[in-house]
């Protein structure tokens, strides 16, 4: 059993150690620009699900992305469970001063599923008292791919409606220089659809 423990953290330090060797020289004097600081371009709010990488999937490099990772990429509204969530918002927002936060959810979430079944969670209280933020106006017996789907949706709706109760969003939204964006990453497709505020639906975003 100690063996098998130790498998994954070798495999990590192997990884590592190929970081070191083949990948930092290539990029070498971006390291050590972003050593001096840093100013990323967006604050990216997602699931904590280990299928989800968000610099790979945007194809952004060290220093673009400010990421927050909390299981069902829930944003509690303001002034409840103030911590690590509402901290990360506020330092990105008000210090980094980001011009994007986007709030990504994605498909086959355990968490829509957790909240539709909480019944099940009885032994682990924190994540169903986190999953009273989860937006889950409804409920099937047994919820098809596309009820998931739509719940998935309306839940990354949910969580930028509480984003913006945030004052340091709200400070910044008031001063025009802030923009949400509400995503769903499908993970078979690889795709990403966007929510419209105009049709209230998600789309295809068009890329330029």
């Amino acid at each position: 059993m100690l063996y098998l423990g130790r498998v994954p953290v070798e495999k990590l330090l192997g990884g590592i150690s190929r970081f070191q060797k083949d990948v930092y020289p290539q990029h070498q004097e971006l390291f050590e620009k972003l050593a001096l600081g840093q100013r990323p371009e967006a604050l990216f709010i997602t699931c904590a699900d280990s299928r989800i990488d968000p610099c790979l999937l945007t194809q952004t490099k060290p220093g673009e992305l400010f990421i927050c990772r909390v299981i069902g990429n829930i944003v509690p509204p303001y002034p409840d469970a103030i911590g690590g969530v509402s901290a990360t918002i506020e330092y990105a927002v008000g210090v980094l001063r980001v011009p994007e936060v986007i709030v990504c959810g994605h498909t086959d979430c355990g968490v829509m599923k957790g909240a539709l079944n909480p019944e099940a969670l009885g032994a682990y209280p924190n994540v169903t008292a986190w999953l009273r933020y989860a937006n889950v106006e409804h409920r099937e017996p047994q919820p098809s791919p596309g009820f998931l789907l739509a719940l998935t949706e309306q839940n990354v709706v949910a969580q930028l409606r509480n984003l913006r109760s945030h004052p340091s969003v709200q400070a910044r939204l008031e001063e025009g220089g802030l923009a949400l964006h509400g995503w769903v990453y499908h993970i078979g497709s690889g795709t990403v659809t966007a929510y419209d505020e105009t049709s209230r639906k998600f789309e295809t975003p068009a890329v330029v």
